[in-house]
């Protein structure tokens, strides 16, 4: 297959897009060249076969000149390539702008989006589209015959148990840091509830009040445990809720143990996966959150409020899914629950979730059903 791509963002070092790079790389070995038209261009490595071109967000270019931009990159890949499919991941934009174009030519376009918000630019991508992916049917916020769900790609040996966790990074102290201060409640090693140090709770998504971090706040604050948020804040609202996720943080009393570290790269979150005791994604339903499938991916119990999660659950589902984002009774129930279990029980249901995931999301098989979808129309 020759496949025409638009990306969103083409940077590996994005800490919430980086993956897309990923996806890139394991779609070009699937097929015979790979055309990237991106919004944004970082930093990455892909390989030869891969040709990745940019509209100019990284020059900080205005919305005119980028569309320009787009316009002719398209036109001149159209004139000197042949291509047998278009994936336009997150960039319904992309795909309303170039539907005419490809449709004269007989190329099918196939719009990956997994969000909630609805918008004129995806209302256009949806009409110019072929097919609709998404993740889950809760994840595309739109009614469609279009749609087939595919699941999420995740890297699966990327984000997978510590196979020795004594190496787990360490600060200078010989601790792992977690506070505000930097005061770790952990001993030498990075240990978990059980081994002698208090129980760790990671949360990681962007710091906005769609993510519901205040309930995590409000629940662990209530427990023996402590906490990381992973993840920074957007300019505007998003700053203004981290503040009062500070402020609240230390009116509970969990300042000391409570960790805001940021965004971070890809493997450092990885190593805060494997260092905690429970992992909670607040995510609503219409947010089937990949943060949720990365921690269940590393062997972590993953405390989740959306019921689409619920399949990979299992027997656990009563014990990892609560009744809403805002139900900070039932999410203080289940941590203490799962600081209670001994650490071998705590290690057998991570290793279900991680089976859950390795079976329905992990980055092999999405990219086997979506290349199925831009064949024939239809996932494998």
């Amino acid at each position: 297959m020759r496949l025409l791509l638009f990306n969103l963002v083409t940077d590996e070092s994005d800490p919430v897009l980086g993956f897309a790079a990923n996806w890139v790389r394991w779609l070009a070995a699937e097929c015979e060249s790979v055309d990237v038209i991106t919004m944004y261009r970082g930093e990455y490595e892909l390989p030869p076969n891969v040709r990745v071109y940019s509209a100019g967000r990284e020059r900080g270019l205005s919305k005119a000149r980028r569309v320009a931009n787009f316009y002719c990159h398209l036109l001149r890949l159209l004139a000197t390539r042949r291509y047998d499919a278009c994936f336009a991941h997150m960039m319904p934009l992309f795909a309303g702008l170039a539907g005419p174009l490809l449709t004269a030519r007989g190329i099918r376009t196939a719009l990956w989006y997994t969000h909630r918000q609805r918008s004129a630019q995806l209302r256009l991508g949806l009409a110019m589209s072929w097919r609709v992916v998404s993740a889950d049917a809760t994840s595309f916020p739109y009614r469609t015959d279009k749609l087939r769900v595919i699941g999420h790609g995740i890297d699966t040996d990327f984000y997978a148990p510590c196979p020795h966790p004594k190496s787990l990074p360490q600060d200078e102290g010989g601790t792992s840091p977690l506070s505000l201060e930097r005061r770790s409640p952990f001993p030498p090693g990075g240990g978990r509830a059980g081994d002698g140090g208090e129980a760790l709770v990671v949360q990681v998504g962007r710091l906005a009040a769609i993510k519901h971090q205040a309930t995590t706040i409000k629940a662990v604050a209530a427990t023996t445990g402590a906490l990381a948020l992973i993840g920074g804040a957007q300019a505007g609202a998003s700053s203004e809720y981290e503040r009062r996720l500070v402020g609240m943080a230390r009116e509970l009393g969990l300042a000391e143990n409570c960790h805001f570290t940021g965004d971070l790269p890809a493997a450092e979150v990885r190593d805060w996966y494997r260092r905690a005791t429970v992992a909670v994604n607040m995510s609503p339903v219409g947010l089937f959150d990949k943060a949720a499938l990365e921690s269940m991916a590393c062997g972590l119990p993953t405390i989740v409020c959306n019921p689409a999660f619920a399949p990979l659950l299992g027997e656990h589902g009563d014990l990892l899914l609560t009744a809403g984002p805002d139900d900070v009774a039932g999410l203080r129930d289940r941590l203490e629950r799962l600081f209670a279990l001994p650490p071998a029980e705590r290690a057998a249901i991570g290793a279900r979730l991680r089976e859950g995931v390795l079976r329905q999301h992990s980055l092999d098989g999405l990219t086997e059903r979506l290349l199925a979808v831009l064949r024939t129309g239809e996932s494998a």
